[in-house]
């Protein structure tokens, strides 16, 4: 049955009664208001807009633009859509609902296509999120990040393929550990094509095979961020993404370094060769001069410099956009401090020598005044937010304090290249705050808080009459107070989510924030909240990017029992303890397991003449049984109680990536 409930504005929403729960559905999103035109406007004379230097970079070298791509996976799904951005074609300026600043920004990002950054070297951007860089080699290439999924690194790659004819692929660089850079190997290349990690890297170019190369500490980063932690940084990442949104003037921007997040198919090819220090290396007759960058963008992090075409590749750490000390969808605090650092270190390595600098986002900035000053300002924008960061917190303010006190230098809030589009002055100072000081504010009252529903009740309890509420929250909307409405509201809809009338103001609130936001990643969150208090949780049912068996089919031996730990309900688990020796066949690894009041605890090399149970199988044995593939136990072979590799995931807890985030 249907009830049709009028809230406030013009906003109708339908009240749906379904098993399971309820649902709603919005019939139409409100525009922006008045207070959120004005603040929109405001940005024309906030920032220069005549300045059209970062265009100019974003179509230099431009060989072939397609007019408009989508690109399908094998059953037709769309995995990533750039035609959907042609309505901002229809526009001269940016409608009301949309941040200038962002709109411009999402502009640049919508031109996708084969660029030159310099006579031998070109990028594939707009073809998924991050870049795909192609560095000609004596004899063939040299792929730079190969894009998040491999429906994306195909059709990179036969962009390439139609203007150099077949590419003969030499090696593989990943240039951090971020799923967007490497998820698309498979469109590049076939496992069987990867080189033997055993052999030298000389040994690995000789032999026909194609070496990949990544930063020390790479396989292990990827696998924590994205397998670890992977579920719950999924559902968050589709409010940062946007994912169940649509691209127009009331829905999804681009993000800063792209338009978004793909959903095709991923994978992880483990690295053959790994970039342990500052190391030089020549693949086929191409000099490569490597500076590690650790705990900066990422935890595993390189840049390279190819004197051959006075080239500088920063990786991520400079991006044409303020990034992320703390990314929205979760992820490890990145060190501000040594970021900056890093990034002088490149200029005084390599800057005198350099003509041109790229990058794994983005467009690339030539000429080497240019890049003097796109390297300093960059260094110079993540020093500010850690020092000053630490210069308010040791004056005794917090996090959320120091977040709506600090404002950027004069001088730094205008480089159109360090806007805040992804990472914002806000979050990342919080994020600094968080990594010197934690979660905690020292004020005893936030020691031991009460969960968002209990602590809605009794705010719903205390302030009495919810429609009393309601109608101040209403009075407080019409003044413009959207922050302070929206968090009411979230207290009313986490005591009761039925409350309908609260859903839709919350939702009003969040949506006006979003239409405001610079921050792509921001408007992302707050129109995808309003979207799902209107309509209900968006993840469930919905198609998501693919391939978490081949990324865990990189995992070490030891890291597959990490993630059977993570699983295990260890309250379920307490009383079934066990111990076990196991020998990995094809890697010669042996751990002694033993699970103990429900905590499994592994010693690598370790072995006891006690143990319950004693287990040979392969590394990927062993992740068929981590991924509950019951035709595996048969081939496993096990000496002492054969019930042990059963117990061993038994309570493991299947994971979701469809939890509710702004309702219980």
């Amino acid at each position: 049955m249907k009830e049709e409930l009028q809230t406030s504005g013009t906003a109708t929403i339908a009240k749906d009664t379904v098993a399971g729960g309820t649902a709603y559905a919005a019939t139409l999103s409100r525009g922006a208001t008045d207070f959120t035109k004005k603040a929109n406007a405001s940005w024309y004379q906030d920032l220069d807009f005549t300045d059209e230097s970062e265009k100019e970079n974003a179509l230099r070298g431009l060989i072939e633009a397609p007019e408009a791509l989508v690109i399908r996976d094998e059953d037709g799904n769309v995995v990533w859509n750039v035609a959907d951005y042609r309505f901002m074609n229809d526009f001269e300026k940016a409608p009301d609902s949309v941040n200038p600043s962002l709109w411009r920004n999402t502009l640049f990002n919508s031109y996708a296509g084969l660029f030159e950054v310099c006579d031998g070297i070109y990028q594939v951007r707009g073809y998924d999120m991050a870049n795909a860089t192609f560095i000609r080699t004596d004899n063939g290439w040299i792929v730079f990040d190969v894009l998040m999924c491999k429906e994306d690194m195909r059709e990179a790659k036969a962009l390439m393929e139609k203007h150099f004819g077949p590419l003969h692929i030499v090696a593989v660089l990943y240039s951090h550990s971020h799923i967007d850079h490497y998820g698309g190997i498979y469109g590049l290349i076939k496992m069987e094509d990867a080189a033997d990690a055993t052999l030298s890297l000389p040994e690995q170019l000789a032999s026909g095979k194609v070496a990949v190369l990544a930063p020390d500490g790479f396989l292990e980063h990827a696998v924590s961020e994205n397998i670890y932690a992977g579920f719950a940084m999924g559902r968050r990442a589709q409010y940062q993404y946007g994912n169940h949104l649509k691209p127009g003037i009331k829905g999804k921007m681009a993000i800063g370094i792209g338009l978004g997040q793909s959903l095709g198919s991923i994978g992880l090819l483990p690295p053959t060769y790994v970039v342990k220090t500052n190391e030089t290396l020549t693949i086929d007759g191409l000099e490569i001069r490597f500076q590690l960058t650790p705990g900066t963008e990422a935890p595993a992090e390189m840049h390279a410099y190819f004197p051959k075409y006075r080239a500088l590749w920063v990786a991520e750490n400079c991006t044409g956009t303020l990034h992320n000390l703390y990314t929205l969808r979760g992820a490890q605090v990145r060190n501000a401090s040594d970021w900056s650092k890093y990034i002088l270190e490149a200029e005084d390595l390599f800057g005198d020598q350099t003509d041109v600098v790229f990058q794994s986002h983005n467009w690339p900035h030539w000429g080497k005044e240019t890049i003097k000053k796109y390297l300093e300002d960059t260094a110079a924008v993540y020093k500010y937010i850690n020092d000053q960061t630490l210069h308010y917190a040791n004056m005794g303010y917090t996090s959320v304090e120091i977040a709506r006190m600090l404002t950027l230098p004069k001088e730094l809030n205008k480089v159109w290249y360090i806007r805040q589009y992804y990472g914002t002055l806000s979050h990342n100072v919080k994020a600094v705050y968080q990594r010197y000081l934690g979660w905690y504010d020292a004020n005893p009252v936030n020691l031991n808080l009460l969960t968002p529903v209990d602590t809605a009740k009794k705010w719903v309890e205390y302030l009495g009459d919810p429609d009393a509420v309601l109608e101040k929250a209403r009075k407080d909307y019409e003044k413009g107070e959207y922050q302070w409405v929206a968090q009411v509201t979230r207290e009313l809809v986490f005591a009761d989510p039925d409350n309908t009338k609260a859903r839709q103001l919350c939702a009003d609130a969040l949506e006006q924030l979003g239409y405001q936001a610079e921050s792509g990643i921001w408007r992302n969150a707050y129109l995808t909240g309003a979207l799902e208090l209107r309509c209900g949780n968006q993840a469930v049912g919905k198609k998501k990017a693919e391939g978490s068996v081949d990324t865990k089919s990189g995992m070490t031996a030891g890291m597959m029992l990490d993630f059977i730990s993570i699983s295990t309900d260890s309250i379920k688990a307490q009383a079934d303890d066990f111990s076990m020796n196991l020998k990995i066949s094809d890697t010669g690894e042996t751990f002694f397991v033993k699970r103990m009041a429900g905590v499994l605890l592994v010693h690598p090399g370790g072995e006891s003449k006690q143990a319950d149970c004693t287990m040979a199988c392969s590394r990927m044995q062993l992740l068929g049984l981590m991924i509950g593939r019951k035709e595996v136990f048969p081939t496993l072979l096990t000496e002492g109680d054969k019930t042990v590799p059963v117990r061993l995931i038994k309570y493991m807890t299947p994971f979701a990536q469809d939890f509710n985030i702004v309702e219980p």
